[in-house]
């Protein structure tokens, strides 16, 4: 059965979707978005995806065509006209259509707005029950990576590099430190059962689910440090694990083929996993 999807103002059968071949985010990159998972047919943490959107837009001087209350709706009805009942919609706003030129097109050019919904399994996910295998990369990506674009190639690089090394992820690093994985942030549990993960700037995305995590955590007498840490650091630390929308919490077991801890997903990584889900079935729209 055919989806459907939102373009410019229209819900259409996902094979009738059209987009202009001018559209910047196609020619460009330029272009953000945003994934709000979906749990029991309701969304989780979308007033933190909008409010990072609208951080995004401000950064890079671009408009939205309607209101957060108008993407509410807009979320809402894809997840009913789909019967979506665990996964994610994701939203990308582009600069809208021009001729192309490096230059942005004058003011007033309409923005593009594009959603859709995708099924997947969030709560009883394997990878939460078996683990993460991470190989580290160089960290090659532009320097803005707390604006959330779509420049991804990247990321799918990474990932597929790491694949190729028998692992599930890359963690990128710069400096000597891990920045984050491609698509999620990076945590440790260090030899004080201390959480560490990046502290926030234009290095990394400022993760919604981090944020929730990182409250859970304070709110459960977990202590909780902001800092950069190196890889070696990591493959010693008693646990590993990322976070992101769609995969919530996923517990690391290996980096650059060493067993972090004893190999298995450890009991932090666990019980914020299970609190995280908890709170999002109680409070999600």
């Amino acid at each position: 059965m055919s989806r459907t999807v939102y373009v410019n103002g229209h819900f259409v059968p996902e094979n009738e979707a059209e987009i202009s071949v001018f559209d910047r985010g196609f020619l460009f990159a330029d272009a953000i978005y945003e994934v709000t998972a979906v749990l029991n047919g309701r969304m989780v943490g979308f007033d933190g995806h909008m409010a990072r959107l609208r951080r995004s837009l401000r950064e890079l001087e671009m408009g939205l065509p309607t209101s957060d209350q108008r993407l509410r709706e807009i979320h809402l009805e894809l997840i009913d006209k789909n019967a979506l009942q665990e996964g994610l919609v994701y939203m990308q706003v582009s600069r809208g259509a021009a001729d192309r030129d490096f230059a942005y097109p004058a003011p007033g050019t309409p923005a593009s707005l594009v959603m859709f919904t995708q099924e997947k399994s969030i709560i009883d996910s394997p990878v939460a029950e078996r683990g993460l295998k991470i190989a580290s990369l160089p960290d090659m990506r532009w320097s803005r990576r707390d604006i959330k674009t779509v420049q991804l190639l990247y990321p799918s690089m990474a990932k597929m590099e790491a694949k190729k090394r028998g692992a599930d992820d890359a963690w990128l690093v710069e400096s000597g430190l891990v920045t984050e994985g491609t698509s999620s942030n990076a945590w440790i549990v260090d030899n004080d059962n201390t959480l560490v993960t990046r502290e926030l700037s234009r290095a990394l995305l400022h993760g919604i689910t981090r944020a929730t995590v990182m409250a859970l955590a304070n709110s459960h007498d977990m202590k909780v440090e902001e800092r950069g840490f190196t890889i070696k650091e990591a493959q010693n630390a008693r646990e590993a694990f990322v976070t992101s929308s769609t995969a919530l919490v996923h517990p690391v077991v290996a980096i650059d083929e060493r067993p972090v801890g004893d190999g298995t997903p450890g009991p932090f990584a666990r019980e914020l996993r299970r609190l995280y889900i908890e709170a999002s079935l109680n409070s999600a729209d």
